[in-house]
């Protein structure tokens, strides 16, 4: 293992936010494939956590087990991503045997979002409720849309007597949601349950 690869332990919070595609140029950058279009995170933070490619993708990955931390010495937007220069990777070779690797950073990293903003994964695991009270469900999913983003609700309705599974959608706009609770785990939203 390179030493610019520190082994260490993910963070409890740590949330994957992208994941190396390839080598870019012949100094060692590395190519980013980022999971949301708010990359905010991802150049704040010197300190990145990186895990193995997930097993159906590792086929001959074989630099590190666990994860480990690197440095982020520079980082860029180009094209349709991100492009990093990792210290002590210095070489295209290290950079390639890197490639897939997943990106994680401690939700404690990330930088304050402005007032009525939120990121996604604060809203995952949410409770939603209607103005009337009433359990819509809860936060499994977000979607983007290109504009806006699709609250994605789990709920149990009752079909032929019995309880399963069901999905429900709501815009994520002012036009809906009155109100996040974060401390109280909650969303309010102008919605109700046969829309």
């Amino acid at each position: 293992m390179s030493a610019a690869l520190v082994a260490s332990a993910l963070p409890a919070d740590a949330v994957e936010l992208g994941r190396i595609q390839d080598a870019w140029g012949i100094k060692g950058w590395v190519r980013i494939h980022p999971h949301s279009a708010d990359t905010d995170a991802l150049f704040a933070s010197q300190d990145w956590f990186l895990q193995p490619p997930e097993a159906r993708f590792a086929r001959g990955f074989s630099v590190f087990s666990g994860c480990v931390s690197v440095r982020v010495a520079e980082i860029r937007a180009h094209a349709d991503g991100l492009v990093a220069r990792l210290e002590g990777v210095d070489d295209r070779n290290l950079a390639e045997s890197l490639k897939g690797c997943r990106i994680s950073l401690p939700r404690s990293a990330f930088p304050e979002p402005e007032a009525g903003e939120f990121y996604w994964v604060d809203l995952i695991g949410l409770t939603v409720v209607n103005r009337e009270g009433e359990a819509l469900g809860v936060v499994r999913d977000l979607m983007s849309t290109g504009p806006t983003s699709v609250l994605v609700l789990e709920y149990l309705d009752m079909v032929d007597g019995e309880e399963r599974p069901a999905e429900r959608m709501i815009p994520f706009v002012d036009a809906y949601i009155d109100d996040v609770d974060r401390a109280a785990r909650r969303i309010t939203a102008d919605w109700h349950k046969d829309y």
